[in-house]
């Protein structure tokens, strides 16, 4: 895959296709409309005039949502594109896709909890920062409850495959920020809105949980820092207080990032110095986030 999420040996009519096939199991309606895209000659066409990094399925979807209130069908996105062109492209030039899942936690906080505390957390690709507040959130691996800071915050439901090291306690968390191309701000209602935007139709209990860590993040917002992970992390490092274990980590932005540029985050981030650098969690499934969180 290509920044953006699409693969330019194919067609944008063959990525669409594929990216139907990935949604399969999760999204009924977003296979119907992903395929719908792919056999509509003026939506491909007018995809076709906007740059490549903003031809994705994901990105198209939430803005079609964002404009229509509801989630688009092929009928509905379709006369989108033919009646209010001007609107969409204005939308999707301006937005990014900045999916917050915060069930996400509950597959790294098994490799958190193993590192010496305190911890200083840094999340490149943050949204809006409801990846960084794993001491709010209540976890349910099955046989074990960890209850967070906040009880108003969200519980989050994880089933374990394997010998995973699931902690008796949330780590403690001495500093926190994020880094992120266009940050959301979680007081902004607009910025809240876009992300219920990306959430997609029948994946269960996201939009639910989203409200419920948004609700969390507010009373006590994360900092985000406006910047590019290829550039700005070192100076971001700096700021963790000493004594504390620096981690650096991601629950979703390198795919949208190109590969050599993964490789030198990768080096950059260990260079730093400081810390350790985490990528998505492994081991375990969360309930509702569709599949693997």
């Amino acid at each position: 895959m290509s920044m953006g999420g699409l693969d330019p040996a194919i067609s944008l009519a063959e990525n669409y296709r594929v990216w139907a096939q990935e949604a399969r199991g999760r999204s009924p309606a977003y296979v119907t409309l992903s395929n719908a895209v792919a056999n509509d000659s003026a939506i491909l066409d007018y995809l076709g005039t906007l740059p490549s990094d903003k031809r994705q399925p994901n990105l198209l979807f939430a803005s079609a949502r964002y404009l229509l209130g509801t989630p688009a069908d092929p009928g509905t996105l379709r006369d989108l594109v033919r009646r209010d062109q001007d609107r969409l492209s204005q939308v999707m030039l301006t937005h990014r896709t900045q999916t917050n899942e915060p069930a996400r936690c509950a597959t790294l906080l098994p490799a958190l909890a193993q590192l010496p505390g305190p911890l200083a957390l840094i999340e490149v690709g943050a949204s809006a920062g409801l990846t960084l507040l794993f001491d709010r959130y209540t976890y349910d691996y099955g046989d074990l409850v960890i209850a967070g800071s906040d009880p108003e915050a969200p519980t989050l439901h994880c089933g374990l495959r394997g010998p995973v090291p699931v902690p008796a306690r949330v780590p403690e968390i001495a500093w926190r920020a994020g880094l992120d191309l266009n940050p959301l701000d979680v007081t902004s209602d607009d910025d809240v809105r876009w992300l219920s935007c990306l959430l997609w139709p029948g994946e269960g209990d996201r939009a639910e949980r989203l409200a419920l860590a948004v609700a969390s993040a507010r009373r006590s917002p994360p900092v985000i820092h406006r910047g590019d992970l290829l550039t700005d992390l070192p100076a971001l490092v700096a700021q963790a207080p000493a004594g504390a274990t620096v981690v650096v980590y991601h629950s979703a932005v390198l795919a949208y990032v190109a590969p050599g540029d993964r490789e030198r985050f990768r080096f950059d981030s260990a260079r730093a110095g400081r810390g350790l650098v985490l990528q998505r969690g492994a081991g375990c499934r969360v309930r509702g986030a569709g599949g693997r969180a």
